[in-house]
């Protein structure tokens, strides 16, 4: 994919991932599917945390798709959050199986996330002279 089709897709993944950030988190962990999004058993403030993170970064990443070019940190912010928020949830998972769940559920999307986002990225080519 070359950097126009980039930049065309980049704002619209924005935008998917700040929604999904603010309004699919909370159902997904407190009602939908705790198991696979929460924790086990359940840490009320420690999932308050993780969803108030998320939310605010939601917003941010919503607000960046008007201009991803100029929010290019943030981006790399949001991939590398996902990435080890995924790696620690993992990590967890094998330290505890009742943690098992977030193999399907949070873990693969949170790294879907980060890949999607950084395929996404504009691709600087060095010219050569």
């Amino acid at each position: 994919m070359d950097d126009i089709a980039r930049a065309k897709y980049l704002p619209i993944a924005l935008i998917a991932t700040g929604l999904i950030f603010i309004f699919a988190m909370y159902p997904l962990m407190v009602w939908i599917w705790p198991a696979g999004w929460g924790l086990t058993p359940s840490q009320p403030e420690y999932e308050q945390i993780i969803l108030g993170t998320f939310g605010v970064l939601g917003v941010f990443l919503i607000l960046a798709a008007k201009n991803p070019t100029a929010h290019i940190k943030l981006i790399w912010f949001t991939i590398w959050l996902n990435l080890v928020y995924a790696t620690i949830m993992l990590l967890m998972v094998l330290a505890d199986r009742t943690e098992q769940a977030n193999l399907i559920g949070n873990i693969p999307v949170q790294y879907l996330i980060a890949g999607i986002l950084w395929y996404l990225l504009p691709r600087h080519k060095k010219r050569s002279s």
